[in-house]
């Protein structure tokens, strides 16, 4: 009998977002070359830039259980509604509290010269922009698509 590990490893929907993600976070840290000419894998664990590997996860699944279920399931269904909740959340309130630490780390900068304060910053790329999360998007149904054609 597969253990549920060895079952999550035959599952095409699994695969479908995980190379979603894999191949937004490689795009990243491709683009990040380009910019700095310097090879950094820690675009390959960021959150925030293009593409939005959050929205080419979900999307990418959203596909791939529209396509092997039917657009018209009640699980397709499900999944669409998380993407979509994903999403927006990428792009209002992860993307708000993106610009709320940029903003305190510029009061933490201004009050450090004048006063002895921690030089821990706060992480200012959390969210993305809606191009960002259109292109994850994009990303994630080309994926979920390639992968069930297979």
């Amino acid at each position: 009998m597969h253990s549920p590990f060895w079952a999550l490893l035959d599952n095409t929907y699994f695969w479908a977002a995980l190379w979603a993600w894999i191949i937004a976070q490689c795009i990243k840290m491709v683009a990040g070359y380009y910019r700095t000419r310097r090879l950094d894998f820690k675009y390959l664990v960021s959150t925030g830039g293009m593409p939005s590997a959050h929205s080419s996860t979900v999307s990418g699944l959203a596909t791939a259980v529209g396509l092997g279920t039917g657009f018209d399931s009640p699980v397709f269904t499900v999944a669409l509604c998380l993407a979509l909740i994903v999403m927006f959340d990428a792009s209002t309130v992860r993307r708000a509290a993106g610009q709320q630490a940029k903003l305190l780390n510029e009061l933490v900068d201004e009050l450090f010269r004048e006063h002895h304060l921690s030089e821990v910053k706060l992480k200012e790329l959390l969210g993305h922009t809606r191009l960002e999360v259109l292109m994850g998007m994009v990303t994630g149904i080309l994926v979920g698509m390639l992968v069930m054609s297979h």
